[in-house]
């Protein structure tokens, strides 16, 4: 049997791992079970019942949480000329094009989102194998892949994320931060859900949403009541 610190054992105490809960009921334990030293990420996992293997079954898309992540994002973009500029006075914090390739290829990884003018695809299509893997190949579906750099750039920055279901079934989503007020993450949780509920795929047979639990860095995991979380 796996042993627990004192402080995880109280946070443990305060959950019924049997119950399921409102989402302001369930942020409330969530951040009061937070008392690390540092300022814990909060975590929405919702289980769907979809396989992703199967393109009519895939989960993905963006969602603007309307109170932001609480991490500072670092914002890659592939573009020439007046875009490039236009990129870096809209905040970007790499800009290039072979140049920024090859640092890729290289392992040099230091971002968080990519974006590229649809000009750039045959220079970002070669890095596949390194970017796909880690979820930041860019995508016109998500808009990522777009003229519009500066409205796709001041998206990410002002708390734009992306979701993506898991080879299990499970989207998991950073929606915040310990620190932040109760009513700001339930916020965040409620756009998630209502994101997640318009993206569900036409090959979804029964039911979609199965299970869904909110919990921080260190804390254990609170069961999300699905009739209210979606309704």
């Amino acid at each position: 049997m796996a042993k627990f610190g004192k402080r995880t054992r109280a946070a443990r105490e305060n959950v019924d791992r049997l119950a399921t809960y409102g989402i302001d009921e369930a942020v409330k334990i969530v951040k009061g079970n937070a008392t690390a030293k540092f300022d814990e990420t909060i975590e929405l996992a919702v289980n769907l019942g979809v396989d992703p293997r199967h393109a009519d079954q895939m989960v993905r898309g963006t969602v603007a949480l309307p109170h932001g992540t609480g991490k500072t994002l670092r914002v890659a973009v592939f573009a020439r000329d007046a875009k490039a500029e236009e990129a870096k006075e809209a905040g970007a914090d790499l800009v290039g094009a072979e140049d920024l390739a090859e640092q890729i290829q290289k392992g040099e990884v230091e971002f968080d989102r990519c974006i590229a003018t649809p000009d750039m695809m045959a220079v970002v299509g070669r890095l596949g194998k390194v970017l796909g893997p880690r979820g930041l190949m860019p995508n016109p579906k998500l808009g990522t892949v777009t003229p519009d750099v500066k409205g796709a750039i001041d998206a990410a920055k002002a708390g734009q994320i992306e979701f993506r279901v898991e080879k299990a079934g499970v989207i998991h989503a950073g929606i915040g931060k310990a620190s932040f007020s109760e009513k700001a993450i339930a916020e965040n949780v409620n756009a998630v859900m209502d994101a997640l509920a318009k993206a569900k795929p036409s090959g979804s047979k029964g039911t979609y949403m199965k299970r869904a639990s909110l919990s921080s860095t260190m804390g254990p995991g609170v069961s999300l009541d699905l009739g209210e979380a979606v309704s």
